[in-house]
C-alpha cells in the first residue's frame, strides 16, 4: 500500500498524546473523588457509573481519528497505476519573498501587498497550465526549493498559500541564485522544453542575475519575469494596523520601488518576456508566451479510482463514531448481573 500524502501519517502521533491526556484526566478525577472517601464506598453512591465504558468510548474515538488520518493520506493499493502521456512543458517558478514584497503593489501605501498580488497571479497561472509540470522556489538573500517539479497542482496551490516573507531569514534579492536553482530543479530529460518564471519587485538585487539568465538561455531554458510593485514607490509596513513602517538610520520611512528596468534586462537576457504584474492581462500575456514554447511528451503515473482505498477508512471511521454515539458512560443494564472482574466469594 502506498499513500498520496504520506507526510500526513505523522498526525498518527497525536493518538498517544490524546490518550495520555485522557488518562491524565481520569487519574485527576479519581484523585478528586478520593477526597470524599474510599472509592469502593463511593461506587455505591454512583450505581450507574461504569468503570470501563469511558475506556471503551475513548478507544472508539481514537480508532476513528486514526482511520480519518489514514483516509486523508489517501492510501492506494493494487495494480491500478497507469502511465498517461500528455504534451506540455516544465515550468519552475522563482518567488521573491524579501521584506520589500510586503509593500503595496499599487501607488496606495495601504493597497494590496506585492506578496498577495504575486500569489494571485500565480494561482491564476496554475489554473491555466493544464498538462504542464510546475515547481516552486522561494528566494530573498538565499534560495530554497519549496516544491520539486510535479504535476500535482493541488500541492502547488497548497505550498503557494503558505508562502511568507519569513521563509528566508537572509534578506536581499538573489535572483541569480534563484535562477541557478531553477535550472538544476528541472528533470534531466533534454527532450522536454523548460521555462523559468521569476516574480519579483527587483529591489536590492544581486549582480549575477543577467549572467544566470543568459546561461539558462544557452541551455534552451526561457526566463520570463513578472514585476510587482509601484514605480512611484511604497513604504514597507511592519505593522499595518498601527501604521508602522520600516525606517532607515535617520528615522525616515524606507521607500521601495519596482525595478522595472532591471526586470526587463533579465527577461531579455533569458530570451523571455517581461510582464508588469499590475496589469489585468498579466496572466494571459504570460500564458501566451509559454504557449510559444514547443510542447513535449510528458509521462506521469495516475491511479484509477478503484485503487484509492480512502473510502474504506472513511467508512470505518463513520461506523466507529456511530457506535461511539450509542455507547454511554454508564453501566449496561443487562450486564449488571454479571461480575467479570471481582470475586463472588465473600
Amino acid at each position: 500500500m502506498t499513500f498520496a500524502y504520506p507526510y500526513l501519517l505523522y498526525l498518527l502521533f497525536l493518538i498517544p498524546v490524546f490518550f495520555g491526556l485522557w488518562y491524565w484526566a481520569r487519574l485527576a478525577r479519581r484523585a478528586k473523588l478520593k477526597r470524599y472517601g474510599q472509592l469502593k464506598n463511593l461506587d455505591r453512591l454512583m450505581p450507574e457509573a461504569s468503570r470501563y465504558m469511558p475506556a471503551v468510548k475513548i478507544t472508539l474515538e481514537l480508532l476513528a481519528l486514526a482511520a480519518l488520518i489514514v483516509a486523508v493520506a489517501r492510501p492506494r493499493a493494487g495494480e491500478k497505476e497507469e502511465v498517461e502521456s500528455s504534451t506540455g512543458i516544465e515550468v519552475m517558478i522563482a518567488f521573491d519573498v524579501s521584506k520589500s514584497m510586503l509593500a503595496s503593489s499599487t501607488d496606495d501605501p495601504n493597497g494590496v501587498s506585492r506578496l498577495q498580488r504575486a500569489k494571485y497571479i500565480l494561482n491564476r497561472l496554475i489554473d491555466k497550465l493544464d498538462n504542464d509540470k510546475v515547481g516552486l522556489i522561494v528566494f530573498a538573500g538565499e534560495a530554497y526549493t519549496q516544491l520539486p517539479i510535479t504535476t500535482d497542482f493541488f500541492s502547488a496551490r497548497m505550498y503557494l498559500d503558505e508562502i511568507s516573507t519569513d521563509m528566508v531569514p537572509t534578506q536581499g534579492t538573489a535572483i541569480g541564485t534563484a535562477i541557478n536553482m531553477c535550472i538544476h530543479s528541472f528533470s534531466p530529460d533534454d527532450e522536454i522544453n523548460k521555462a523559468i518564471i521569476v516574480i519579483t519587485d527587483g529591489e536590492n538585487h544581486e549582480g549575477d542575475a543577467m549572467e544566470m539568465a543568459e546561461y539558462a538561455k544557452g541551455l534552451g531554458i526561457e526566463v520570463n519575469v513578472i514585476g510587482v510593485g509601484s514605480l512611484k514607490g511604497a513604504p514597507i509596513p511592519l505593522d499595518s494596523r498601527r501604521g508602522e513602517f520600516l525606517k532607515d538610520a535617520s528615522g525616515s520611512p524606507v521607500t521601495t520601488y519596482l525595478n522595472e528596468e532591471m526586470a526587463k534586462e533579465i527577461a531579455s537576457a533569458g530570451g523571455g518576456v517581461y510582464i508588469n504584474g499590475s496589469g489585468s492581462k498579466a496572466v494571459d500575456q504570460l500564458v501566451d508566451s509559454l504557449d510559444q514554447i514547443k510542447k513535449s511528451d510528458l509521462q506521469h503515473v495516475t491511479y484509477k479510482a478503484s485503487a484509492e482505498q480512502f473510502p474504506v477508512f472513511v467508512w470505518i471511521a463513520v461506523i466507529l463514531l456511530v457506535t461511539d454515539a450509542f455507547v454511554l458512560p454508564r453501566k449496561i443494564g443487562w450486564l449488571k448481573k454479571f461480575s467479570f472482574f471481582t470475586s463472588k466469594d465473600k
